[in-house]
């Protein structure tokens, strides 16, 4: 048996070397000598067509094998493969967040490259490391590509950032990352990436028409310092031939490009380029773009084209004339921009506009009527009183009588014009009276409430109308067409909007008892008849409220009886919506004098206390503070006692709104009376905050944070002193800042004296956590009491002196900050002696490289200035200035650039003066 074994496994050997030589043999080459053997007669070679394109497949789709009904298709192989890569394979790269396939083809030169000092390679592996690295390694990167940007050059940055900004797997994260390393290159490099240009605003450009507010705001910047870098004349002749571009697309990025360019470089320089572009005969594209290019610069440079208005607007007359009415709308636009730049100034610019403006409103109808209406309703306010009376006059008509149209531009524009009119002084207030009806027959309709730009400038439109007409007119006519009763959601969100901002404007001070009960009953009705939460009706309802005060009594018994019906519906949504009204209107109950319906609505919200929905409770909460906050503890029902521990555990809930409410509340009865509960009590929530300063929110730290110093004060602040000290000790840095944080605003708030001692003794330990909080804890705590530091400025000294010679850099850093405060609170209170101690200390720490160590040395020799006064400070550094040693230079050149910047007129005294010339001088 053990011979038979042998035997067979001696077999598998053989038929494995076998298997291993036959693979070794070179492949049948395939010629035309083999095919002519294989394939019968009749086959032949077709030439390849001249017009032939081979399909560019990349690597990783060449591996693939796809499938079509169910069968297999056998693809070549490619004729390059893919090199796989992993972060492991590129040497020294450091520390990778992520390493996505599509980085292996782009970075695929770095595996096994033994020579990695070559430019190239060197910057493929910078790039990889800001794109890709933790935020240590990205630093690094980005301050070695920054600072060697020069030596490295401008073909190898830009041959390797550009087609990497051009990949399409790119977040907005590495886009933002790759944005920032371009922009810090063109820094450094200047004219030289003049022959650049062209590529890099193709991979710019499209980030002005980004949806990502910060990806405009980046490729704005991008372009800025490209013109800056590389002059006019390379951006104009760069940009010259997409002004003409068929695509419109392309004209509009153009056209925010050159406006760009004016704002980085002048729009003096810029406006002989505009006015030829639309003086151009030979395509109308080109007057686009330099139409488009006047709308862009006056957004972006606001009141700075006062200068240049009258160019500006004279160019831009040009178009109105023009045959094209594409020509004709922009040329509208670009005025109304720069009117609505130039506001309340430049009327005389516009003089020459007037009349075709003017004879285009009388002529023109559609799109062309709305832009010439749109432009002339931008200049009713830069206009005297005088002329401003007859333009509104006429302009307005003009805008009521399209009330009924259909399209939404026409629309918008109407709606422009008529908020320019009701802030005119040249309003005829009849002339808006009498269109009240046409309004809102034609815009408060649910058409127009379902898109939500057009709804919003409905809305903006009828708080200006109310403002001029009176209030009461528009909440008539809201009430009448039963808007905030109406089935469509989005009808009644804008109705509640406008009679929220109405009652805010005025406190409907001028609508009758009628009015004002039919109101209260649409509210309610409305209240009645919601199934879901609305914000927009929470507001509304609670501004009413707050606006008829001590009116609201007689209706208060309906919309409190319709409140308790809500908190008891199965629906959570409906019990938030009550509880947030609740906590909203529960002053102006009181000022009613109905406390009876607070403790009613008291009682049942304490009955809400289990609920099991977190933002629910977290309004219950909300209506139990404001409810609190206006009737006391000394009546409240349930009382304290009962209300505080039910409390406790809900501290303990991860929901953010329900801590931060949670908080509030209990803060809220601290202050007001911390002794209607057991101090035991209160402790236990004191360690129940102590974790609440682990939250990420930073409302919740806050909160917390001021809740410590409202017990501290209630119930005395040792056992508090001694609960924050015990959390000095932890490791997380952000509960060590929040107890120091807690531990200032104890000292706020009961006084000084109570906590200094504490602190000056806890600072003995060894502990070094400990000595940073105790050290933070005083630089808050100078930072709160303002003045006070007078009394308490002799017994920190030493401690201080302790921190800023300390080996330690936190040390320093934390103890310059506090002399920063200790400076600024003692400001002229005659301690220069203490002062010029912490000056000694603190100057030797400007050389310093550490950033934070750095600004907060810098802030406190700031402080110290203004202790002091320019005359000593500056004895300081006169030497310094002149340095050898360009780096010490620099350094007491910011000391001095500071001290000239805040008080140049106090330095006149202390300059030195040569002593020969100041002889002769006399």
């Amino acid at each position: 048996m053990k011979r038979a074994f042998e035997e067979a496994k001696l077999e598998d050997t053989k038929e494995d070397v076998e298997e291993e030589q036959l693979s070794k043999k070179p492949p049948l080459e395939l010629n035309d000598a083999l095919l002519d053997i294989l394939l019968p007669e009749g086959y032949k070679i077709v030439p390849v067509p001249e017009n032939y394109e081979p399909i560019t497949i990349g690597a990783n789709k060449m591996k693939e094998t796809p499938k079509s009904n169910g069968f297999t298709m056998v693809v070549a192989d490619p004729v390059v493969e893919s090199i796989p890569i992993v972060p492991e394979d590129v040497p020294d790269i450091g520390a990778l967040q992520f390493f996505k396939e599509a980085d292996a083809e782009h970075f695929k030169a770095l595996v096994g490259a033994k020579d990695i000092d070559s430019q190239d390679l060197k910057v493929l592996k910078l790039l990889l490391r800001i794109k890709n690295g933790v935020p240590t390694v990205r630093k690094q990167a980005m301050r070695q590509i920054t600072e060697e940007a020069r030596a490295i050059g401008a073909p190898t940055l830009f041959g390797q950032i550009i087609p990497l900004l051009k990949t399409a797997s790119l977040d907005e994260k590495e886009r933002h990352l790759l944005i920032k390393v371009l922009s810090r290159v063109l820094f450094q490099l200047q004219s030289l990436a003049a022959p650049f240009t062209h590529k890099i605003l193709v991979v710019v450009q499209p980030l002005l028409v980004d949806a990502d507010v910060i990806a405009r705001k980046e490729g704005r910047e991008v372009i800025l310092s490209l013109s800056e870098a590389v002059g006019l004349k390379t951006m104009l002749s760069t940009l010259r031939s997409d002004i003409d571009h068929p695509d419109e697309f392309v004209r509009n990025t153009t056209a925010e490009s050159l406006a760009i360019v004016g704002q980085a470089l002048g729009i003096q320089r810029l406006l002989p380029f505009l006015a030829a572009a639309v003086r151009t005969q030979d395509s109308w594209h080109a007057k686009f773009t330099g139409l488009r290019t006047i709308h862009y610069l006056g957004r972006l440079v606001g009141c700075a084209v006062l200068p240049y208005l009258t160019g500006l607007v004279a160019v831009s007359v040009v178009g109105l004339n023009d045959g094209h009415p594409k020509i004709r709308s922009a040329a509208c636009i670009a005025l109304s921009t720069l009117a609505e730049a130039s506001s309340p100034y430049g009327i005389e610019a516009f003089e020459i506009a007037m009349e075709p403006l003017w004879v285009g409103v009388r002529h023109y109808r559609g799109k062309a009527l709305a832009g010439c209406l749109r432009a002339l309703g931008a200049l009713v306010p830069l206009m005297d009183p005088e002329s401003s009376k007859f333009y509104t006059k006429r302009v307005l008509e003009v805008a009521i009588k399209q009330f009924p149209a259909s399209e939404d531009e026409m629309r918008k524009v109407v709606l422009q014009v008529v908020r320019k009119c009701c802030a005119s002084d040249g309003l005829e207030l009849s002339q808006i009276r009498d269109a009240l009806p046409d309004f809102f027959q034609n815009f408060w309709i649910r058409r127009i409430a379902l898109e939500k730009r057009l709804a919003w400038l409905v809305v903006e439109t009828t708080n200006d109308i109310a403002s001029r007409v009176g209030t009461a007119r528009v909440v008539e006519q809201i009430v009448e067409r039963q808007a905030l009763t109406d089935s469509a959601e989005k009808l009644q969100t804008m109705a509640f909007d406008a009679i929220k901002s109405i009652a805010q404007l005025d406190s409907l001070v001028d609508i009758s008892e009628r009015l004002e009960q039919r109101l209260v009953d649409a509210l309610v009705t409305a209240l009645a008849h919601r199934s879901t939460i609305n914000r927009a009706f929470i507001k509304a309802f609670s501004e009413v409220f707050k606006a008829l005060g001590p009116r609201a009594r007689p209706y208060l018994g309906s919309s409190v009886t319709e409140l308790l019906n809500q908190l008891n519906k199965p629906v959570p949504e409906l019990r938030q919506q009550a509880s947030l009204i609740i906590g909203n209107i529960a002053n102006t109950i009181q000022i009613a004098g109905e406390e009876t319906f607070l403790l009613q609505l008291s009682a049942v919200l304490y009955e809400q206390l289990g609920e099991e929905y977190p933002a629910t409770l977290a309004a219950v909460l909300s209506g139990i503070k404001g409810i609190v906050s206006v009737v006391g503890l000394e009546h409240l029902q349930p009382p304290v006692s009962d209300l505080l521990p039910r409390l406790t555990p809900i501290l303990r809930n991860p929901h953010e709104q329900v801590q931060e409410n949670c908080i509030i509340l209990v803060g809220r009865i601290a202050d007001l009376g911390a002794e209607y509960a057991n101090p035991r009590e209160w402790i236990r929530i004191c360690y129940e905050l102590l974790e609440l300063m682990k939250a990420s929110r930073m409302s919740i730290r806050r909160v917390a944070n001021d809740t410590f110093g409202y017990i501290a004060k209630g119930i005395g602040p040792q056992d508090v002193l001694a609960t924050l000290l015990s959390n000095l000790r932890v490791q997380e840095r952000q509960s060590r800042v929040n107890t120091a944080v807690a531990l200032g605003i104890v000292a706020n708030v009961c006084e000084p004296f109570t906590v200094l001692p504490v602190l000056l003794n806890e600072y003995r330990a060894p502990d070094q956590n400990v000595q940073h909080g105790v050290l933070k804890a005083l630089a808050f705590m100078f930072e709160y009491i303002g003045p006070q530091a007078n009394d308490y400025l002799h017994s920190v000294v030493s401690l201080i002196d302790h921190a800023l010679t300390d080996k330690d850099q936190v040390h320093r850093q934390i103890a310059a900050s506090a002399v920063k405060h200790i400076a600024l609170d003692c400001q002229g209170m005659d301690h220069e002696d203490v002062m010029v101690h912490f000056l000694n200390e603190l100057i030797p720490n400007i050389f310093e490289t550490s950033p934070h160590l750095i600004d907060r040395v810098m802030e406190g020799m700031e402080g110290l200035r203004n202790a002091l006064g320019p005359g000593i400070f500056l004895s300081y550094i006169w030497a310094g200035l002149f340095h050898p040693a360009r780096k010490v230079r620099e350094t007491y050149w910011i000391l001095y650039n500071s001290t000239y910047i805040q008080s140049a007129d106090a330095m006149v005294p202390y300059y030195p003066v040569d002593v020969p010339e100041m002889d002769v001088w006399i």
